[in-house]
């Protein structure tokens, strides 16, 4: 049987990149893409997922409109990062247009989806929490139902990317953040911004995956360009904790989703998000002396196969 997955967007550039991994396994159905606020606005973000979806001939598969907004933090996005459309500022005048949108919204999506496939779906998140933490207030069920929830975000030693001690996505919207790793009980697996660090490939196994000689390959050389200039500036490789490297966030994520034997080494412990900090607001806590007192335990990521997600990597551009 096919894993069943829906993932939750953002989408910039490596939200695009770990959609059209999921899209290339032979071993997923993707039942749903549900689009939030974050890398870029939502409207932006509708159309992205769109775009990967037709350069991938996928425009088959659902794509719903979310949160435009954090519950309570100012909105934030990252258009110096990803570009300010988010992917790369290199429109396609032939894009797809939003009436191909379903007209449920996103968080009806993961409440009927979970509930037509109980104890079935895995839910990828490579975004702020926003669309899963309104979901689990409309419908408490969904984390009983759910098969296993992948998050991209948060970090494990307070080394923040987006402001002292804060990842990006747990930073946008870090109310989101606290209400799923504190209600969703299911399986939890969570990708942090300093193990995806630590776990970055090779400039030159980028510039090789680039050159695929495929139509896929080109669009994401294109709408990467932006992001590869910029990162690869001193200044942003003194922020990365293990030294330069082609660090594509959200999926490894949905690497390890898509296949259970990537992630090599891991610890369990209880996780909640600081909310009160003037630095640390949005830093993800991990409670290892049990002072919590959560029964929850999530999986923090630490080590992947690098073989292995450089095949996943491999085949979404072939």
């Amino acid at each position: 049987m096919k894993k069943k997955l829906i993932l939750d967007v953002d989408t910039g550039v490596d939200d695009a990149q770990a959609i059209m991994m999921a899209l290339a396994a032979p071993n997923v159905e993707i039942l749903g893409i549900t689009c939030t606020h974050g890398n870029t606005p939502l409207e932006n973000v509708l159309k992205n997922t769109l775009r990967v979806l037709k350069v991938c001939n996928r425009l088959d598969i659902p794509v719903y409109r979310g949160c435009s907004e954090p519950l309570m933090a100012r909105k934030r996005h990252a258009g110096d990062f990803h570009g300010k459309d988010g992917l790369g500022d290199v429109p396609d005048p032939d894009a797809p247009g939003l009436e191909l949108l379903q007209k449920e919204t996103a968080v009806q999506a993961i409440s009927n989806i979970v509930k037509e496939n109980p104890g079935e779906v895995t839910l990828v998140a490579t975004a702020p929490l926003t669309n899963l933490a309104v979901a689990v207030q409309l419908d408490p069920s969904i984390p009983k139902n759910l098969k296993a929830l992948y998050i991209m975000g948060g970090n494990i030693e307070s080394r923040g990317n987006t402001t002292v001690c804060g990842e990006f996505n747990f930073v946008a919207d870090s109310e989101a953040a606290y209400i799923v790793l504190d209600r969703y009980t299911c399986p939890t697996y969570i990708a942090s911004w300093e193990f995806s660090c630590r776990n970055s490939l090779p400039w030159s196994f980028c510039d090789m995956w680039l050159a695929q000689d495929t139509e896929k390959a080109r669009f994401m050389e294109k709408i990467s360009r932006h992001t590869r200039e910029m990162v690869q500036t001193d200044r942003y490789q003194k922020e990365l904790v293990d030294g330069p490297g082609f660090n594509t966030c959200d999926t490894y994520a949905a690497a390890a989703a898509i296949e259970g034997s990537l992630v090599t080494e891991s610890e369990k412990v209880a996780v909640t998000v600081e909310l009160e900090g003037t630095y640390t607001r949005g830093m993800m806590v991990l409670d290892y002396m049990d002072l919590l007192k959560k029964t929850h335990k999530v999986t923090i990521m630490k080590k992947v196969d690098l073989e292995k997600f450089k095949t996943l990597l491999w085949n979404a551009l072939k």
